[in-house]
C-alpha cells in the first residue's frame, strides 16, 4: 500500500466534504419538506469524500482507475433500487412519510435522483474498507470453485427463495436481500464477469469482508441521516423489533451484508470493468 505521507486530499474529496458539511445540517434543521433537495448532494459528498480519502491513502481509487465506470455506476443505481421498491409493494417493509405531498412524476424523478447514489456509495465504502489493515492481513480461507453444479444450485436456490419471499411476504421478507445474490452470481459467470465466487477460487475472502464492512458503513449513514429527514422512511418488520439504531431494528442491519454483495454483482454484470473491482489493485492473479 502506498504511503499517504505528504499527500493532500484531492479536490473532489474536499468538495465532497464541503457538500456533506452543508447538506447535512440543511437536511436536518430546515423546516418543512427538504430532504428531496438535500439527499443527493449529501450522498454525492459522501461518495466524493471517501473516494478522495482512498486516493490519498492508497494512491488510487475507483474514480482514478475507472472514471467512466464510476460515473455510470450512478445510472446503474436507479433501476436496481426501483427493483427493490417494486418488491416492497408486495412486502410492505418500508414506507415514506411525506410521499403524499408529491405528484407521481415529481416523486419518481426525485426518487430516481436519490436512488442514483446507492451503488457508488456502497462501492466506494467497500473500497475504503478494503484498505483497512485487518482486512488486508486476512489469511486465506476456504476455497470455493464456481463449478457448473454450484452455479445451477445457486440459481435454483435463488428462484426458490424469491418464490417463498413473494408467496409468504410476512414470514419470509428478510430473504429479499438474499435472493438477488443467488440469482445474479450464475448470470455473472455466464457472461464471463468476475463473480463473487471468483475471489474464493484461491480462498481470498477480502473482497467479501470489504463489501460487508462497506455495506454496514453505508447502512449506518443511511439510517443516521434519515433519522431527522423529511420526507423520510420508516420500517414495518414483523417479528424483528427490539432495540433500534435510528429507525432500523438492530437485526435489520444484517440485511446490508447481502445487499452489498448484490450491489457489487449488479455493477459487475453491466459494466464488467476490472478497474472498478473492489480493491482491484490488490487482487492477486
Amino acid at each position: 500500500m502506498t504511503s499517504a505521507t505528504g499527500r493532500r486530499l484531492p479536490l473532489r474529496g474536499r468538495i465532497g466534504l464541503a457538500l456533506v458539511m452543508l447538506a447535512w445540517p440543511a437536511n436536518w434543521f430546515l423546516p418543512g419538506l427538504r430532504t428531496q433537495f438535500f439527499f443527493f448532494p449529501l450522498w454525492l459528498g459522501y461518495v466524493l469524500f471517501l473516494d478522495g480519502w482512498c486516493a490519498r491513502r492508497d494512491g488510487g481509487s475507483l474514480w482514478t482507475r475507472a472514471p467512466r465506470g464510476f460515473a455510470l455506476s450512478f445510472l446503474l443505481s436507479v433501476p436496481l433500487w426501483w427493483g427493490f421498491e417494486a418488491a416492497n409493494q408486495v412486502l410492505g417493509n418500508w414506507e415514506y412519510l411525506g410521499r403524499e405531498r408529491f405528484g407521481d412524476l415529481e416523486y419518481a424523478l426525485m426518487c430516481s435522483l436519490s436512488f442514483s447514489t446507492v451503488v457508488p456509495a456502497v462501492l466506494v465504502s467497500a473500497e475504503w474498507a478494503r484498505g483497512l489493515g485487518w482486512i488486508e492481513r486476512l489469511p486465506r480461507g476456504p476455497r470455493i470453485v464456481p463449478t457448473r453444479a454450484l452455479l445451477a444450485g445457486l440459481l435454483a436456490a435463488g428462484l426458490a427463495v424469491l418464490f417463498l419471499t413473494l408467496r409468504w411476504p410476512r414470514t419470509c421478507y428478510p430473504a429479499i436481500w438474499i435472493a438477488p445474490v443467488l440469482l445474479l452470481e450464475p448470470l455473472m459467470l455466464a457472461f464471463s464477469r468476475r463473480g463473487l465466487c471468483s475471489h474464493l477460487r484461491h480462498g481470498d475472502w477480502r473482497a467479501w469482508l470489504a463489501l460487508w464492512t462497506g455495506g454496514l458503513v453505508c447502512g449506518f449513514f443511511w439510517e443516521l441521516w434519515n433519522s431527522r429527514s423529511y420526507p423520510k422512511w420508516i420500517y414495518h418488520t414483523p417479528f424483528v423489533d427490539g432495540p433500534r439504531l435510528f429507525e432500523m431494528p438492530l437485526a435489520g442491519y444484517l440485511g446490508y451484508l447481502p445487499f452489498a454483495l448484490a450491489v457489487y454483482q449488479w455493477k459487475e454484470l453491466w459494466l464488467g470493468e476490472p478497474e472498478l473491482l473492489v480493491g482491484s489493485s490488490r487482487i492477486e492473479s
